[in-house]
């Protein structure tokens, strides 16, 4: 058995990401969301575009009123006013102001704004009682946040609210995006069945397909459906072959424990994979492959819905994020909580209790959940958010220590 981080390592090492070179694809603006940005976005425009006020008030020349107060107010005649979206028509001249509101275009001859609260106005005159602090106050200039043609967007983010707000603002309607992975998902097993169909004694309802299919689309892939192959050597070696050459990832859940009916690591040989993992070092989840073929990851999950979760969560996330193009933010996310009860392991693997991390007074608190932690027990796991983790050879936490948390916080 690898333990879980040399099994992590070997994993990422073996991952490729997509490529620009192959792998992009252009998407509408309003349909890139969660998607991975391929290439790098410049843009021909400055930001701001010209230089424009930071607040309402009005455009004066900062020598008219550098040196005035309340009681010695500056004098100045409006000559225009400027509402968002006009183009000044007039220049400023000594002497005069403009009235000006948030984010409209300067006019020419002004170089400072006096707010608002620093003024009176008397019909077409205005007297400014307080001075600007120094000379182009409140002016945002031309090209302060952004100048034209230089790098606006690197590569292998995903883009969010903030970066589809500055892909609209740059006038780019088509997105070039890394293409979704392709994720094939099998279960194995003679005693499973569909959720439509009625339970007969010694069957089980096959969650383990839904439960993957939700957690690859959560983080931006394509779920394929393979559906449910019997413990049969011909049928499994032919689901497998078609889940390789179809998809970027397979994901096959049962069958690959030591027991008589489990195929899968022979079947893999049988076609040619590099089998890099048979078992690794945690609980739940000991018996999880991990395979490669020269287009294809495949991972051989336990079939125990816990334990395939697990599995996933800690070694098949990432693998998915880094290749689908993420430059970073794809590695697992551990950080440190105070437990808020007393957990157990028997010291032998790495072990994962399932639970609720909840950010309080600075600190992050686990709470595990309550019931049977068997790995055949998935109905406890609804609602986690972290799992728990304890090292080989601890056998106990108490309530108030701390202890290192897996965050499945994601997407």
């Amino acid at each position: 058995m690898l333990p879980a981080q040399e099994a992590e390592a070997l994993i990422l090492e073996a991952v490729h990401p997509l490529t620009a070179e192959s792998d992009i694809e252009q998407v509408e603006l309003a349909s890139c969301r969660d998607r991975v940005l391929a290439t790098p976005v410049t843009s021909s425009l400055d930001f701001p575009h010209w230089d424009n006020s930071a607040m309402d008030g009005y455009a004066v020349r900062f020598e008219d009123v550098k040196g005035c107060s309340a009681e010695q107010p500056a004098s100045l005649n409006i000559v225009e006013e400027i509402p968002a979206g006009y183009q000044p028509r007039k220049r400023v001249q000594a002497g005069q102001a403009a009235r000006i509101l948030t984010g409209s275009l300067m006019p020419a001859g002004a170089d400072t704004i006096v707010i608002q609260e620093h003024t009176q106005r008397h019909e077409e005159t205005v007297l400014v009682l307080e001075p600007p602090s120094e000379p182009k106050a409140f002016v945002r200039h031309r090209g302060a946040f952004y100048k034209a043609g230089n790098p606006l967007l690197a590569p292998g983010i995903r883009l969010k609210a903030p970066e589809i707000a500055v892909l609209a603002a740059a006038q780019c309607t088509k997105v070039p995006v890394f293409r979704r992975l392709r994720v094939a998902i099998l279960s194995t097993g003679d005693e499973l069945v569909s959720p439509e169909q009625p339970l007969q004694p010694g069957q089980i309802v096959d969650s383990n397909q839904y439960a993957l299919a939700a957690l690859v689309a959560q983080i931006g892939a394509d779920p394929l459906l393979m559906g449910t192959v019997r413990d049969n050597p011909d049928d499994l070696k032919r689901a497998i072959s078609t889940a390789t050459q179809s998809a970027d990832v397979v994901l096959s859940s049962g069958g690959v424990s030591v027991g008589e009916y489990d195929y899968v690591d022979r079947i893999l040989a049988t076609l040619g994979a590099n089998i890099h993992i048979r078992s690794v070092a945690i609980k739940p989840g000991k018996p999880l492959t991990f395979a490669t073929f020269p287009h294809a990851l495949y991972f051989g999950l336990p079939g125990n819905p816990v334990s395939a979760m697990v599995t996933f969560w800690r070694f098949v996330q990432p693998a998915i994020l880094k290749k689908s193009g993420l430059a970073t933010g794809w590695q697992p996310t551990f950080i440190r909580a105070i437990a808020l009860h007393d957990l157990r392991s028997n010291g032998q693997r790495e072990t994962y209790v399932w639970g609720t991390i909840t950010l309080s007074d600075g600190m992050y608190h686990f709470a595990r959940a309550g019931g049977d932690h068997s790995s055949g027990n998935l109905i406890n796991l609804a609602g986690t958010n972290a799992l728990g983790v304890m090292a080989i050879g601890q056998t106990q936490v108490r309530a108030g220590d701390s202890l290192q948390v897996l965050d499945l916080h994601r997407g």
